[in-house]
């Protein structure tokens, strides 16, 4: 009886095998302003765009995003103020991540109002160090 090989006819194991390279996607997106496609932004200021937007489309919500897009943060200041800080620390944190230009999210500095609280933080990325400050009501 002859011997059966999974591998197909010819087929060699070793040094010539090739790894392939990861290809960065372009950045280069339409600029959004006051609801309007108003041209093209690249790089930094489409990441800052992509911040706006995860950080006010809540997660699970429409059926068009996909459900690691967006984020939790709806209600969280309803909760007592220390927990409601960490759990926007470690929710914006998990929403922010899934973009792979963003490294870090850090800094994070809360201020109280009646029904509102404005969070600014540091965006650590590919394209260097930058805050957002964002109100959530």
């Amino acid at each position: 009886m002859s011997e059966v090989s999974i591998l197909p006819q010819g087929a060699t194991l070793g040094t010539n095998l090739s790894i392939e390279q990861a290809v960065i996607q372009p950045s280069k997106t339409y600029k959004i302003k006051d609801g309007r496609i108003q041209g093209f932004i690249d790089e930094l200021e489409a990441l800052k765009q992509s911040i706006e937007l995860i950080l006010c489309i809540e997660r699970y919500e429409y059926l068009i995003y996909s459900w690691n897009y967006g984020s939790e943060l709806k209600g969280l200041i309803t909760i007592d103020k220390g927990i409601a800080e960490s759990e926007f620390k470690r929710r914006v944190k998990e929403a922010l991540s899934q973009d792979d230009r963003i490294k870090n999210v850090d800094n994070f500095i809360f201020e109280y109002e009646e029904d509102s609280v404005l969070a600014e933080f540091t965006i650590f990325s590919i394209y260097g160090e930058f805050p957002i400050e964002r109100r959530f009501k």
